[in-house]
C-alpha cells in the first residue's frame, strides 16, 4: 500500500513538472514559428491590440524567478510572481488601449477597459486592494488618461495614491523605491511617480506635487547619471551620491524616458519647469541615439551591441522618440528613431499578437534576468506608441 502511495506521488510529480516546466518551452518554441509576418502597419495593430484587450482582462502573471527547472517549487515558496510588477503590467495594457481608444471608439475595448476598472476600483472609487507600494502611481495615471470616462470619480483612489507616495519621502526630499531602502533612489521610480504627480498635481491644484515630481527628476540627474552622460544607472545613494548597479539597464533607461516625457506632456504650456525640462529629454534623446542598432532595437545593456536585444527597452524608447519629436527644434533622426524601432517590435511579434523578447523581472541592484519573453507592460507600449495621434480605422472582432 506504502509503495503504491508513493509511486502515485512521483507519477504526479512527474506531470506536474511536465505541465509547468516541459509544456510553456514547447509552447514557446511553437509560436516564435513564422513570427514577424504582418504585412502592413494596420495589420499589425489589429493583431497587438487583440492580444491586448484579452490581457487587460487577465494579465499574465509576470515571473519573478529566472528558473526554468522545478519552477513549482518557486510556486509553493511564493518566489514565482508579485503583485507589484502586474501594476506596471496593467498600466501599460491601460495606456496603450486608452490611446487606441482615442482614434477608434471601438466600443468592445470600451468595455474591456471598463470591467477592468470595475475589478481594480470600488463602488466609491477606491482601490479594491489597497496598494502599499509606489508601483501602484503608474496604474492611476493610466486610469487618468482615459478621455471616454470621468477620472474623478476615482478620486479616493487617486488621493490614496498621492497620500502613498508622500509616505515614502525620505529625508532628502525624494521619494524611496521601497519604506525599507531608506538610502536609496532608483531609476524606476521616475516611471512609476512622475507622470502621476504632474497630472494629478495640475489637476487638482496642488502645486506641492509638481514640485516633487520635477525634485525626483532633478535629483536623478544630477546624481544618477555617468558624468557628462545622460545615461542612468539603475539607482544611487543619497549619501555617498555615488551610482548603483549597472549603468546603462536598458529598462531602467526606459523607465527614466517615459518618466521624463510623460511629465514633460502633463505640465501645463507656460509652466516654469517646462523649458527646462525640454532640455533634459533632448539630451537624453541625444545620449541613447548612437547605440540604437541596426536592426532598430535597443540591447538590454545599452552600451553592449552584443548584449540582447530588449523588447521592453525598445517600445519605451520608440514612445519617447516619438514624442521627443514633438519638441520645438528637436532633430527629425527621433522620428526616425521612433519608426526603426517599431519596426523591430513588428518583426518580434507572434502569430498571436504576443511581442516577443522582453527582458524579464529584475532581482536587485546589478541582478539582471537572463529571460527574455512576453511582457504585457512592452505590449502597452508598442500600442501607445503606434495609435498616437493617428486616425486608426481598425476595429476590434467581436471573436476576443
Amino acid at each position: 500500500m506504502i509503495a503504491q502511495y508513493v509511486m502515485a506521488s512521483f507519477i504526479l510529480l512527474i506531470i506536474t513538472i511536465v505541465f509547468i516546466d516541459i509544456i510553456p518551452k514547447c509552447s514557446d518554441w511553437y509560436k516564435r514559428i513564422h513570427m514577424g509576418r504582418c504585412k502592413t502597419q494596420s495589420q499589425w495593430n489589429q493583431l497587438i491590440i487583440r492580444k491586448s484587450l484579452q490581457w487587460i482582462g487577465k494579465t499574465p502573471k509576470i515571473k519573478v524567478t529566472d528558473n526554468t527547472r522545478l519552477i513549482f517549487l518557486d510556486m509553493l515558496k511564493g518566489n514565482y510572481s508579485k503583485d507589484t510588477i502586474q501594476y506596471w503590467q496593467e498600466a501599460s495594457l491601460l495606456l496603450g488601449v486608452g490611446e487606441y481608444i482615442k482614434n477608434s471608439n471601438d466600443k468592445i475595448a470600451k468595455k474591456s477597459v471598463e470591467d477592468f476598472l470595475k475589478y481594480k476600483f470600488d463602488e466609491q472609487g477606491q482601490w479594491r486592494e489597497r496598494p502599499h507600494n509606489i508601483d501602484a502611481a503608474i496604474l492611476a495615471y493610466a486610469l487618468m488618461k482615459l478621455d471616454f470616462i470621468d477620472f474623478k470619480q476615482y478620486k479616493s483612489a487617486l488621493d490614496y495614491t498621492e497620500n502613498l507616495i508622500k509616505q515614502h519621502i525620505g529625508e532628502d526630499g525624494t521619494v524611496k523605491y521601497r519604506k525599507n531602502m531608506e538610502q536609496y533612489r532608483y531609476v524606476d521610480t521616475i516611471g512609476f511617480i512622475c507622470p502621476f504627480l504632474v497630472k494629478y498635481g495640475a489637476e487638482f491644484n496642488k502645486s506641492e506635487c509638481i514640485e516633487l515630481s520635477i525634485k525626483q527628476i532633478e535629483h536623478y540627474e544630477q546624481y544618477g547619471m555617468l558624468h557628462k552622460t545622460m545615461i542612468p544607472f539603475h539607482a544611487y545613494h543619497i549619501k555617498n551620491k555615488l551610482p548603483l548597479g549597472l549603468w546603462g539597464w536598458g529598462r531602467g533607461a526606459g523607465w527614466f524616458a517615459i518618466g521624463v516625457i510623460d511629465t514633460w506632456a502633463e505640465l501645463p504650456n507656460g509652466n516654469e519647469y517646462k523649458s527646462s525640462l525640454e532640455k533634459i529629454i533632448v539630451r537624453f534623446a541625444d545620449s541613447i541615439l548612437p547605440y540604437q542598432q541596426n536592426n532598430g532595437s535597443w540591447t538590454w545593456s545599452l552600451l553592449r551591441s552584443e548584449a540582447t536585444s530588449d523588447s521592453s527597452t525598445t517600445a519605451t524608447f520608440a514612445w519617447f522618440m516619438k514624442n521627443a519629436s514633438n519638441i520645438n527644434g528637436s532633430s527629425e533622426a527621433y522620428v526616425s528613431a521612433s519608426n526603426k524601432g517599431m519596426e523591430y517590435l513588428k518583426l518580434v511579434t507572434r502569430r498571436n499578437g504576443e511581442i516577443d523578447f522582453s527582458q524579464g523581472d529584475t532581482k536587485d541592484l546589478g541582478v539582471y534576468s537572463t529571460q527574455f519573453n512576453i511582457l504585457p507592460f512592452t505590449q502597452g507600449f508598442c500600442v501607445r506608441t503606434l495609435n498616437k495621434e493617428k486616425e486608426v480605422n481598425i476595429h476590434v472582432e467581436k471573436a476576443i
